[in-house]
């Protein structure tokens, strides 16, 4: 993996003893001096212990340090869940040497179970050592739980003459839907960036992105994007046209991680946008989109490479949206398999049997009513899917 830095960031990723497979479970990112934050969480009302901790801190605007910790949500841990989260920023803080208050926390793992801390504790001085510039793919996969590879993706900008970087680094694979649906994504820059405008331009990211994916249809109690920027670069953003330069960026960075969130879901074979256009509202739109890309019925279609449009339609039909069935149209890529609500017959289909053997393609739905769209990615869903998430405890 291509590692470009960000000024002033350090990472790193070891072996704590977390995960029972002996990889690596606990990460850190290190900024060198206080970084302007922001962050979404989930929306689960089920909210892990590291969730309900981050939401306090984030409100001062600064963060120095991530720890993250995978193998353990410590979720539905109660009281001694909190104190354990607060226990993993106080190791992180005392071994770099910087306020407790300045640092932020995340887990992913298995809900229910008390966390380790003492592994976290142990784990710290060796994870701080061996924090460098470089040491991103080691965070990466540090964060991993089902996921088959990690995630990583930089981009470059330039701002009145002077560049800087945005690196994000996401986990997920499963447990993946809208709203907030990464599980964990965290995203380093070297510009500088005010609270409220990096909070506007966050916010505007994940809905052009992690909200609109879908794996599984289940929202994770642990679900967070935190964006750290230290100014080291630098680059600034002051004024609107600024702050829409550097969105273009940050907008790409998030893009690309939510797609790569799908594409790897657990036992994902394909990589699917489902767009939705032609409806009363951008709103009507939004909800048959949602219902088509969580269809059990559709997403095994996909896995079949069958070229199932009925189960479309059907989707669309109970997605709670006004609907004339006798006015849609239905396409796999540039192939109309149905028109006006009536199959398109043999010759289509077998195109469309051919779109359905690619890894990644479109499908698009024109209900041919007014101007609204709406488009989310989703994924097929497999026999491997079951088997993973059957056994994921063990």
């Amino acid at each position: 993996m291509e590692n470009v830095t960000c000024k002033g960031f350090k990472t790193a990723g070891v072996a704590s003893g977390l995960k029972k497979n002996g990889e690596k479970d606990l990460g850190l990112i290190y900024s060198e001096v206080p970084a302007t934050v922001a962050g979404v969480f989930t929306k689960n009302l089920v909210q892990a212990a590291p969730v309900l901790l981050d939401r306090e801190r984030i409100k001062s605007g600064k963060c120095q340090a991530v720890i993250v910790n995978s193998g353990n949500a410590n979720c539905c841990t109660g009281g001694q869940g909190k104190l354990d989260a607060i226990a993993m920023t106080r190791f992180a803080a005392y071994g770099l040497a910087i306020s407790e208050e300045l640092v932020l926390v995340a887990s992913t793992g298995v809900i229910g179970q008390g966390l380790d801390t003492g592994k976290i504790e142990a784990a710290m001085p060796e994870l701080i050592k061996v924090a460098v510039p470089e040491g991103l793919d080691d965070f990466a996969k540090a964060i991993m739980t089902t996921d088959k590879v990690p995630k990583v993706v930089t981009q470059q900008g330039v701002m009145e003459g002077v560049p800087y970087t945005v690196t994000g680094v996401a986990k997920g694979s499963g447990m993946i839907r809208p709203d907030m649906a990464t599980m964990l994504c965290f995203v380093v820059s070297d510009i500088k960036i005010s609270h409220d405008l990096l909070t506007e331009a966050l916010l505007a990211a994940t809905d052009k992105s992690f909200n609109k994916i879908t794996v599984d249809g289940d929202t994770s109690t642990n679900d967070t994007i935190l964006v750290l920027a230290n100014g080291l670069s630098g680059a600034t953003v002051n004024n609107p046209a600024q702050k829409e330069s550097f969105q273009i960026v940050l907008d790409e960075v998030l893009t690309g991680l939510a797609k790569m969130v799908v594409k790897d879901g657990e036992g994902a074979t394909k990589l699917v946008e489902i767009v939705v256009k032609g409806t009363l509202s951008d709103k009507d739109a939004k909800k048959i989109a949602d219902t088509i890309a969580n269809s059990n019925l559709v997403k095994t279609a996909l896995f079949g490479e069958d070229a199932n449009w009925g189960r479309i339609l059907a989707a669309a039909g109970r997605a709670g949206v006004k609907i004339d069935p006798y006015k849609v149209d239905i396409f796999f890529d540039d192939v109309m398999i149905a028109k006006e609500g009536m199959w398109c017959g043999e010759k289509a289909e077998e195109e469309a049997a051919k779109i359905l053997k690619r890894d990644e393609f479109i499908i698009s739905i024109d209900l041919n009513m007014g101007q609204g769209s709406a488009s989310i990615f989703t994924c097929d869903f497999s026999v491997e899917y079951v088997k993973i998430n059957a056994d994921y405890r063990s």
